[in-house]
């Protein structure tokens, strides 16, 4: 049985080579030649290293390896990464309802879900887990957390849970539910003229969250309407063809797909009757909105349908398919790239090198082609799609950043909501002078100390100083420098106040209204949002984005 097990997984480590040179017959023999070197490597590694090796470890690792080198999209899915996968596409599974997280060696819950089992059994943010089924957290990973805590629907799990504030531990018997992640987590008017939707993720059936979310709006009669794709990662192809065609005639191209088995290479049209193909649109984006997210948004574009507005998107233009391999695993390949209606395609030339934040660097103008919309704008390939809005993506501090990458801002809004039953509507909490010296007594009672991104940078110049021999001549000015560059936490916390109580708010909304709530919470504030207005109700600044010869991104 082990034989077949390794002979299978074999089979599938040699799929990612390329075979363009090579005829039929000298293809058999390289792909023959290689499953020979590596079964019979593998063999001498397990018999002769000289510790124990897993197989599965490290058959695993290899095909990680090897598929690494192809791109950052194709990837093996274990037996046991089953559930995962099924969530990631479908948006269900069945479990506790709630998001975690590790806080060193403590596994804490990062956000439960409302209406669901965590919620419902009074767990809330914050609260550490100590033990699942009788297993001891303190040594898991995330991941085994959360196998642990899903499982068949209508079956307890004992969950215990240690709150910050109270002295003793709780068990909690929680009965698990199929839990289904709703794609539009928010939608409302913003005014008496904007309807806004938010779409998180393109999972199945997300077509119609945004179908009946937009028929409500609708009969308010807005003018305008905000689809905001921020941070959405994308999924199904056919749920952002389904989206665009609500907004455009029936029987236009959507996007198409073309690879190497020419027998996929697909059109996708339009194929039912718009909801409406008049209202001003425009889709928000930013550099976290990828794959399908950038179908819905290049299609709009370049069908002239509406405006985009944000920073330009992440640039994933390549196709997966799931193929089934033996013993309940898959291989998710990528098969194609897909092309929006003007004919470019928004991959990124280069996926290996981005900027720290993801998105794309620069691409040279000699590796950029130009297109046209449907009424003749001068578009780009290259990666991503270009806004014709652009919206200079706000940069954190590097103390707000130290804030929540040490979950300063989470542990503060768990104490917060732990000593506080309820709070204001979500649109009429602020962060008052009151709440925020609580919180800059919290950071000095954990004697919280941080970096400046100044401070890294003299460090490097001081290392290097010191290496080439030069920090002796100016070794007084460097101390000086450093004096000078040394946090000052009084200060800093009121330098940047307006950034670290939008965290704060939305942190602590969170805790008592959830998803929906901290969304609600930031749109009053939301700078995106403000400008998209703005853009969508001036009748000559919306009408001159469509102007034939005009070059998309420039204003």
């Amino acid at each position: 049985m082990k034989k077949r097990i390794l002979i299978g997984i074999t089979i599938v480590a040699v799929i990612g080579i390329s075979f363009f040179s090579f005829t039929r017959d000298e293809k058999n023999f390289e792909i023959a030649k290689n499953l020979d070197i590596y079964h019979t490597l593998f063999r001498e590694l397990n018999m002769f290293y000289v510790d124990d090796v897993n197989p599965n470890d490290l058959v695993k690792t290899s095909i990680d390896k090897m598929l690494s080198s192809l791109d950052p999209y194709t990837n093996y899915i274990s037996e046991d990464q089953m559930e995962d996968f099924r969530f990631m596409t479908t948006g269900e599974y069945a479990g506790i309802g709630a998001l975690i997280s590790k806080q060193n060696d403590k596994i804490v819950i990062a956000e439960p879900y409302e209406g669901f089992p965590a919620q419902k059994f009074g767990i809330k943010a914050g609260d550490i887990i100590l033990e699942v089924a009788g297993k001891e957290t303190k040594l898991m990973s995330t991941e085994d957390v959360s196998s642990l805590l899903k499982g068949p629907a209508n079956k307890a799990v004992i969950i215990k849970l240690q709150r910050p504030g109270q002295k003793k531990p709780f068990t909690v018997d929680v009965i698990r539910e199929k839990i289904s992640i709703d794609a539009v987590p928010y939608y409302g008017m913003l005014d008496q003229n904007t309807g806004y939707i938010r779409l998180s993720n393109f999972t199945a059936n997300c077509s119609n969250d945004v179908k009946k979310a937009f028929l409500e709006l609708k009969e308010n009669n807005p003018d305008g309407l905000i689809l905001d794709l921020r941070g959405n990662p994308g999924g199904l192809l056919v749920e952002a063809v389904k989206i665009v065609n609500f907004f455009v005639p029936q029987g236009e191209e959507i996007v198409s797909t073309r690879g190497k088995v020419k027998q996929w290479d697909k059109v996708y049209k339009a194929t039912a009757t718009p909801i409406d193909t008049t209202m001003k649109i425009a889709v928000l984006v930013n550099s976290g909105s990828a794959s399908a997210s950038e179908i819905v948004a290049g299609a709009i574009q370049d069908l002239d349908r509406g405006i985009i507005v944000g920073t330009r998107t992440f640039g994933k233009g390549l196709v997966q398919t799931t193929r089934d391999l033996s013993y309940n695993t898959k291989l998710k390949v990528t098969t194609a790239k897909y092309y929006i209606p003007s004919g470019r395609c928004i991959q990124a030339l280069d996926y290996s090198h981005r900027n720290e934040d993801g998105s794309i660097g620069h691409i040279p103008d000699s590796l950029i082609s130009e297109f046209t919309t449907k009424k003749g704008r001068k578009v780009y390939d290259g990666g991503g799609v270009v806004p014709d809005v652009k919206i200079d993506g706000d940069k954190l501090s590097n103390l707000s950043i130290e804030l929540v990458t040490r979950f300063m801002i989470f542990n503060f809004a768990t104490k917060y909501s732990n000593e506080n039953e309820s709070i204001p509507e979500p649109e009429a909490f602020s962060i008052t002078d009151n709440i925020y010296n609580q919180f800059a007594d919290f950071l000095e009672q954990r004697e919280f100390k941080y970096e400046s991104a100044s401070q890294d940078d003299l460090k490097e110049l001081l290392e290097t100083a010191k290496r080439e021999k030069y920090y002796g001549l100016a070794k007084e000015e460097f101390e000086a420098l450093e004096a000078k560059l040394e946090p000052d936490m009084d200060k800093d916390l009121t330098m940047f106040r307006p950034e670290i109580s939008e965290l704060l708010e939305s942190e602590i909304v969170s805790r008592f209204y959830y998803q929906k709530g901290s969304i609600r919470a930031s749109i009053n504030d939301d700078k995106g949002i403000k400008k998209t207005i703005e853009a969508l109700h001036s009748e000559t600044a919306y009408a001159a984005y469509f102007k034939p010869g005009m070059i998309v991104g420039v204003n």
